[in-house]
């Protein structure tokens, strides 16, 4: 499918409340979030504000990513610079995203795509590193160092243990309070 038919598909599908991504050259929905995903991004946003004051994590952001950019995805966070996005229209250029965050819903398929297509998608955009919360393993996911369209180093963490999250974000993630929103 061409990226210009999705982009008028989801912008007519997100008038009738419903959220498309275009990764991998395969349309899926993006779920909506349960209380404890919300919960989970809410905490990870005022973490990672605290740890680096000059960055935002931009919930849903939607990015340009993939091969040549013709995908379209968006994250259940990217953080950046604040002030990053202004100016640009709905699918944003992922070139200042220093980190993406997904967290996993318990639907299956959302769950592929977050552990299969997205890292995939996410390195060939070139973002630096890409967290993975996934609430049914009970683990943190950091991919790091893109190259040759893969992460190149993958650090996987019990929730509750700290994981260091490698340059450009630069700073250890105390994964703890992520225990009380998985199942």
């Amino acid at each position: 499918m061409p990226t210009e038919a999705f982009e008028a598909i989801a912008a007519a599908a997100e008038r009738e409340g419903v959220r498309l991504e275009f990764v991998g050259g395969r349309l899926g929905v993006r779920a909506a979030p349960d209380g404890d995903h919300s919960e989970a991004v809410r905490w990870l946003t005022r973490y990672c504000v605290r740890h680096r004051p000059d960055l935002w994590l931009y919930a849903q952001r939607g990015l340009r990513v993939g091969t040549c950019r013709t995908g379209r995805a968006r994250p259940a966070g990217a953080l950046a610079a604040s002030g990053t996005f202004a100016g640009q229209g709905e699918w944003a250029d992922p070139g200042q995203v220093l980190m993406v965050v997904e967290v996993t819903s318990y639907d299956g398929d959302t769950d592929r795509r977050l552990r299969e297509e997205k890292p995939s998608a996410y390195a060939q955009a070139g973002i630096p590193v890409y967290l993975l919360i996934d609430r049914c393993a009970r683990e943190a996911l950091v991919y790091s160092a893109p190259e040759s369209g893969g992460y190149t180093r993958l650090l996987r963490r019990r929730l509750g243990k700290p994981v260091e999250l490698p340059a450009p974000v630069g700073f250890s993630l105390d994964t703890g309070a992520l225990k009380g929103w998985v199942r």
